[in-house]
């Protein structure tokens, strides 16, 4: 990178993360911000914090471990909430919204082993805006 050229946007970790997460590879997400998260040491902290949940969630969800996605529901929007309503090019209202509505039934649910299927077509996705330069 040449002396006159700005500075990265976003994080690289923080965008390979987002491409995992789309991916629903959200374990590897949630090892990629992690690893992001382990060193930084900035304002923005617990956002990732807050990310790595959400991954981590989703995953436990998509696994059967419904007490475990649940668990995680709530610590993400202690986590999120505070830097709503975009943080780092995403729009956190329009994710929480998405993300709630992906786990709605686990959120709702009472029961100690329930029987929750993740709906595929309710899975949230993360788009940056400004986009990241190298995306069409």
């Amino acid at each position: 990178m040449a002396a006159s050229d700005p500075p990265p946007l976003y994080d690289p970790l923080y965008l390979q993360g987002i491409e995992k997460f789309n991916e629903c590879d959200y374990y590897e997400s949630h090892e990629v911000w992690e690893e992001l998260w382990t060193e930084y040491r900035g304002d923005s902290r617990k956002f990732y914090q807050g990310l790595i949940q959400a991954a981590v969630a989703l995953y436990h969800f998509g696994n059967g471990n419904i007490r475990g996605a649940r668990k995680l529901h709530t610590s993400v929007h202690g986590y999120l909430e505070p830097y709503a309503p975009v943080h780092l090019g995403l729009d956190l209202v329009g994710f929480l919204r998405s993300f709630d509505t992906c786990l709605a039934e686990v959120a709702a649910s009472t029961e100690e082993f329930p029987s929750i299927e993740l709906n595929p077509e309710l899975l949230p996705e993360i788009h940056l805006d400004p986009a990241p330069p190298d995306v069409t």
